[in-house]
């Protein structure tokens, strides 16, 4: 059967067609978005994150929601860079909207650049520089031959605001949680202290604890301030830490629950950087010394303390966080103005 008319197809003119690459960082999707929104307006990356959100939110929800992603699905814009010293800029989106930082999106941005030209390559390791919204971020993808076979990065200055804090949750009682910033604000829970398992097919029971425990600690945490932004004053997910499955490599488990009740399928880059802030706070890791963390699905980041130093009032930490990421596709979307779904919808 001859296909040739289905590949010469072209949409309707009215049509919006948005271009992405896919990608994931150890299991995490990552949906970059390389054209087909309308420009930005700002001078900053939280400019133009704000007008994104204020001006085209729908088209978030139509490339991050069914029918074209899914509840768990995440994404990035790239900008223009906003510091001199930056290769380029970009900001994240998700299932409930906008995220202040996000780690495993730096892996997979820096070995994109690096492998489809965007910055030049250089033997043994290319560095790139990224605007985000929560700072610049300073990240090194190491080749093999031609080809990145891991990234690292540093991420921006990680510390704690209070340990052994107490929230009391409904049907679990009083839970004892670290908070602590590492690009977002995470509320750190030890499954164990609540009988909680972090098996994979406890998936459905982990996001509503962790649900249950990140709008409790919303409600009743005064703690919870950016020292310099007040759009990044805000608690972005609760972090379950506990023992890893039998046979693993890793040090700990860490389950990420963030945004509207998604899923982290890495370790979750910003989650590992508060770890490295809270360990250090309490003197079970030295500078530079490694820390293994799996993920839900068993992938693993490398994670350590690079340098202390001071943000706004905070005793802070640089962390390094290291991760591989892959390019699974390229894409174009369209956008039928008839499609009443067009802007897409979340079943869950």
């Amino acid at each position: 059967m001859d296909f040739s008319s289905l590949q010469a197809w072209q949409p309707p003119t009215d049509w919006r067609q948005i271009e992405t690459v896919d990608m994931h960082t150890e299991g995490e999707p990552l949906r970059v978005i390389l054209g087909g929104f309308p420009p930005l307006e700002g001078a900053h990356i939280l400019d133009y994150r704000n007008y994104v959100r204020q001006h085209w939110d729908h088209l978030r929800t139509a490339l991050m929601w069914e029918p074209r992603g899914h509840a768990d699905m995440y994404g990035c814009l790239l900008t223009p860079p906003v510091s001199a010293e930056a290769d380029f800029g970009t900001f994240f989106l998700h299932n409930e909207g906008y995220s202040t930082m996000c780690g495993h999106a730096i892996i997979a941005l820096t070995t994109l650049a690096v492998e489809t030209g965007l910055v030049e390559k250089k033997s043994p390791e290319t560095r790139v520089l990224i605007d985000t919204p929560a700072g610049l971020v300073t990240a090194f993808a190491v080749l093999k031959g031609e080809q990145v076979d891991h990234v690292y990065f540093h991420n921006v200055p990680s510390f704690v605001l209070g340990l052994d804090q107490e929230v009391q949750v409904a049907k679990l009682g009083k839970v004892r949680y670290d908070l602590a910033y590492g690009g977002a604000f995470y509320a750190y829970v030890q499954a164990e202290e609540i009988g909680l398992s972090l098996a994979a097919e406890n998936v459905r029971e982990i996001i509503h604890q962790g649900m249950a425990i990140k709008r409790a600690v919303m409600e009743n945490s005064t703690l919870i301030q950016h020292p310099f932004e007040d759009d990044l004053s805000f608690l972005y997910g609760t972090i379950f830490i506990g023992a890893v499955e039998e046979g693993s490599t890793a040090d700990n488990r860490n389950v990420c629950i963030f945004a509207e009740g998604e899923v982290d399928r890495c370790p979750t880059g910003t989650g590992v950087s508060g770890r490295m802030a809270i360990h250090f706070a309490r003197k079970e890791i030295q500078l530079a010394e490694k820390m293994s963390i799996e993920s839900i699905i068993g992938s693993q980041f490398q994670a350590s303390v690079l340098k202390t130093c001071t943000f706004g009032k905070h005793e802070a930490v640089i962390p390094q966080v290291e991760g591989r990421a892959y390019i699974t596709g390229k894409h174009r979307f369209y956008l039928d103005p008839s499609d009443p779904l067009r802007h897409g919808f979340m079943l869950r």
